[in-house]
């Protein structure tokens, strides 16, 4: 079954939270959880595969993005100075006039409620789609078992972050998502923390310890809320596509990266 992430996110902008900050992150683990799952990239050469598997191929899987996502090629992906770089390049490759990787840990790991925190820091320019997200281990049908987007950022708008959630009830494709945006301005020079917290009740997301959305498990139904199954993670940049591309891609800007310093899942206590 061919299953179709399109991410075409719309939203008002008198609506967006604008946060300047500092770069706050620290070390310290999240107080009251316990730590479960963690990735720090701390080696050298390519991903943990105990840890991680790769999506292969190109459109982003009916996306219409322009990159080809290869697997273990160190261009792509690879652990550098205690970071994981997903590099997007301008080649050819396949068909395809870009390359770059889609890390997930679907069958190596997934989880159901806690806490994941991601220290990244995002690629720029024009047509670069870098996301931190989640699906379900069992997904069948999307949007039916749900995505959870920890953050989304396109390079025509640099500095505005996106959260969402797709579900059968409330997805992009009704115009019915449910999703919002912080402004960030150096997410592209500096460090920042991406966190969800994710419990029966609902889901808030945060920048920094800055909480900008937030998802209420309200109706009880699975429509609205198929969060109550295990999830895995997932970590790419794809180029152009429905909406990374919606302005064209800068050829110019090439190779891009998107640094991820740490990912680590806590559990609620």
């Amino acid at each position: 079954m061919k299953i179709k992430f399109q991410h075409i996110i719309q939203f008002c902008t008198a609506g967006i939270m604008v946060f300047s900050v500092t770069n706050c992150a620290s070390n310290k683990a999240e107080s009251g959880k316990k730590l479960i799952w963690s990735d720090e990239f701390n080696g050298k050469g390519l991903p943990d595969s105990s840890k991680w598997n790769y999506d292969v191929g190109g459109d982003g899987y009916g996306n219409q993005e322009a990159q080809f996502y290869t697997k273990r090629r160190l261009e792509n992906a690879r652990m550098e100075d205690g970071n994981l770089v997903i590099e997007a390049r301008k080649e050819d490759w396949d068909k395809n006039k870009y390359t770059s990787a889609r890390l997930l840990t679907k069958g190596k790991f997934s989880f159901q409620y806690g806490t994941v925190e991601v220290r990244a820091k995002l690629p720029k320019g024009k047509g670069t789609w870098p996301a931190i997200w989640m699906m379900s281990e069992n997904m069948k049908e999307w949007p039916d078992d749900g995505e959870l987007d920890i953050m989304e950022h396109v390079g025509f708008n640099q500095g505005y972050v996106h959260a969402s959630v797709h579900t059968k009830k409330y997805n992009h494709i009704e115009g019915t998502q449910k999703t919002d945006t912080l402004i960030v301005k150096d997410v592209s020079e500096k460090f920042h923390v991406y966190k969800v917290d994710w419990t029966p009740e609902r889901i808030d997301v945060y920048i920094d310890e800055q909480k900008f959305f937030t998802y209420e498990n309200k109706e009880k139904t699975y429509e609205a809320w198929p969060f109550d199954q295990p999830y895995y993670i997932i970590l790419n940049q794809a180029v152009g596509g429905f909406w990374g591309g919606k302005e064209g891609i800068d050829d110019s800007i090439f190779p891009q990266k998107f640094y991820i310093d740490y990912v680590r899942v806590y559990q609620n206590k």
